[in-house]
């Protein structure tokens, strides 16, 4: 893109929407983001490659296995994080970012800041969660 940013900046509302400087910022920050959860998912696998398996005392394995159990369940959220952050990044490269998949309409700074990888706005997101409790109650 080259954009610089400036030192310290934050997107407000006073700017322009998803303007260069404020795709940047979000470019930024979702792809530290996703270099983080790529370094914890290579450290879990590490220390699972690094386990003794044939832990004699039965319940000792036990625990290594509910452990490791956990560590491939926080790995596969990672992976599932990690899919939702490339798709938000293509998202800033096809010009679609901060804009609701559903309804077009902004999405907003404060809700993009808490969640980058949101692609929908809280009104569209609130109208999928009844939803989806409405096809789950009548399960």
């Amino acid at each position: 893109m080259g954009v610089t940013l400036p030192k310290g900046y934050k997107p407000t509302e006073k700017e322009e929407y998803m303007n260069p400087t404020q795709l940047e910022y979000f470019r930024q920050k979702l792809v530290s983001w996703r270099d983080e959860l790529m370094q914890d998912s290579r450290e879990t696998i590490e220390n699972l490659k690094e386990e003794n398996w044939h832990e004699p005392d039965i319940a000792d394995r036990a625990s290594l296995e509910t452990e490791a159990g956990v560590e491939l369940r926080t790995r596969n959220r990672y992976l599932k994080l990690i899919s939702k952050i490339d798709a938000a990044l293509k998202r800033i490269e096809d010009g679609e970012y901060g804009y609701c998949e559903e309804t077009g309409e902004p999405i907003g700074i404060k809700r993009l800041e808490a969640r980058p990888i949101a692609s929908l706005s809280i009104e569209a997101q609130e109208r999928h969660e009844k939803m989806e409790k409405q096809y789950a109650d009548e399960d």
